[in-house]
């Protein structure tokens, strides 16, 4: 193990308390630590520390304050050479409005420029997104990168906005590439479980080597911890939400699909009414046809009957008038 490491941490063993996937831990790390933060955008937007002359997070937050609202947003924004705007953002819960929302994210952060100024005097905006889940099950990919494009000959129309998606649940998708720049590493850190793993991933090089002794460093904070508990908290509160309504949605399909199996069998119910009513209206029109032949072959029968009793009373009538 490197000797540069403080005794204290190489002594830490076990489970981490909560890793980088904690919104709030990913905050505090990447605003205690300018080393680690300068490492992170080097290593995703592939670009050699001497081209980095400054990064700087233009929303610090007092590290360990209360916060009242839990749902405030931890993401990060840094000026990186006081030229590009980076929107740096940890998203465990899928939502399902990651598009939408990153979408929205860069686009507020690239609308910065104040009346009068030229259009070109715009800064690129940049916008990093650490999603614990996969966008698209039909594409999974590890690190993607979207630009405005010609969507006929992929011509690139602008540089000014940028969107990257890191699938932390995807390392097994890295591309060569992303070896070569250690993004994969950087998620392995980000959600690794034990000091162990820790260890052996801060063994790679000097800026994973800062980023665990920090994720240390603030997992000893009190306060931090606190945090970090509170935005646990609040996400099992999400979570035990969206399975409520998602349990209200199945018994809610459940309803209409009795509803409608109700609608249907009433509806054939009434079908089999109607064909009971029609066979019973045919059956008493046959009924009546028959009654009424009977009763015109007794009419018949009773006139027959009458004629020959009339013949008879004619002959006895001629009988004796003879």
């Amino acid at each position: 193990m490197n000797a540069d490491f403080s005794p204290a941490f190489l002594k830490a063993q076990g489970p981490v308390p909560y890793n980088m996937t904690n919104d709030y831990m990913f905050r505090a790390v990447l605003q205690s630590s300018n080393k680690v933060l300068r490492g992170l955008i080097c290593s995703l937007l592939h670009l050699s520390e001497r081209k980095v002359v400054s990064v700087e997070i233009t929303n610090p937050v007092i590290l360990g304050e209360t916060v009242t609202d839990k749902e405030f947003r931890l993401d990060i924004n840094v000026v990186l050479n006081n030229h590009t705007l980076i929107n740096l953002e940890m998203q465990i819960a899928n939502k399902l409005n990651w598009r939408e929302r990153s979408v929205m994210y860069l686009c507020r952060s690239f609308d910065q420029l104040n009346h009068g100024q030229d259009y070109l005097d715009a800064k690129p905006a940049v916008h990093i997104g650490f999603l614990n889940y996969t966008l698209s099950e039909e594409q999974p990919e590890f690190y993607a990168t979207y630009k405005l494009i010609n969507v006929k000959n992929h011509q690139k129309y602008s540089d000014s906005l940028t969107l990257h998606v890191v699938d932390l649940s995807r390392t097994d998708l890295a591309t060569e590439e992303d070896k070569k720049y250690h993004i994969h590493e950087w998620a392995m850190l980000f959600k690794a479980a034990t000091w162990e793993e820790i260890k052996m991933l801060a063994s790679k090089d000097e800026y994973l080597q800062e980023a665990s002794e920090t994720i240390f460093r603030m997992s000893a904070d009190d306060l931090v911890r606190k945090r970090c508990r509170d935005r646990e908290e609040y996400y099992q509160d999400l979570r035990s939400y969206e399975r409520k309504i998602e349990q209200d949605r199945i018994e809610h399909e459940q309803d209409l699909r009795s509803y409608e199996r109700k609608i249907e069998q009433d509806r054939i119910e009434h079908e089999q009414d109607i064909r009971n009513y029609k066979r019973k209206i045919e059956q008493d029109q046959i009924a009546y046809q028959q009654d009424r032949i009977r009763h015109e072959q007794i009419v018949a029968e009773k006139e027959e009957e009458i004629r020959q009793l009339r013949a008879q009373l004619a002959r006895l009538e001629n009988n004796n008038n003879s």
